[in-house]
């Protein structure tokens, strides 16, 4: 006899049910979503902050995101976009101060 909650179990092989493969982490469409802001977001900060490793990272996520085909284009070129005036920053201010970051005063 069966208690209530219990699945009853077919004892034909044929009929049995095989349980389903488990899902994915996250669809690939959300990963490139994900890096198309994480893109932006770090193109944004590396102007301020640390263009150094911010910019490239931005760069790579941009592209990498593009590829993948994102639903949000607009924001990974962006962010790809913000990850080369980081590069830009940094190279002015090299040039200008002989210093890898900024100074006040």
């Amino acid at each position: 006899m069966n208690t209530p909650g219990t699945a009853l179990r077919s004892r034909n092989p044929r009929t049995a049910r095989t349980p389903a493969p488990a899902p994915a982490a996250a669809p690939a469409g959300r990963q490139a979503d994900g890096m198309a802001v994480a893109s932006f977001v770090l193109g944004l900060v590396g102007l301020l902050a640390m263009n150094l490793l911010l910019g490239p990272a931005s760069i790579v996520l941009a592209t990498l995101a593009l590829r993948r085909g994102t639903t949000r284009p607009g924001r990974a070129r962006l962010g790809l976009v913000l990850g080369v005036a980081d590069l830009v920053v940094l190279a002015c201010l090299v040039s200008a101060d002989q210093t890898w970051s900024w100074s006040i005063g």
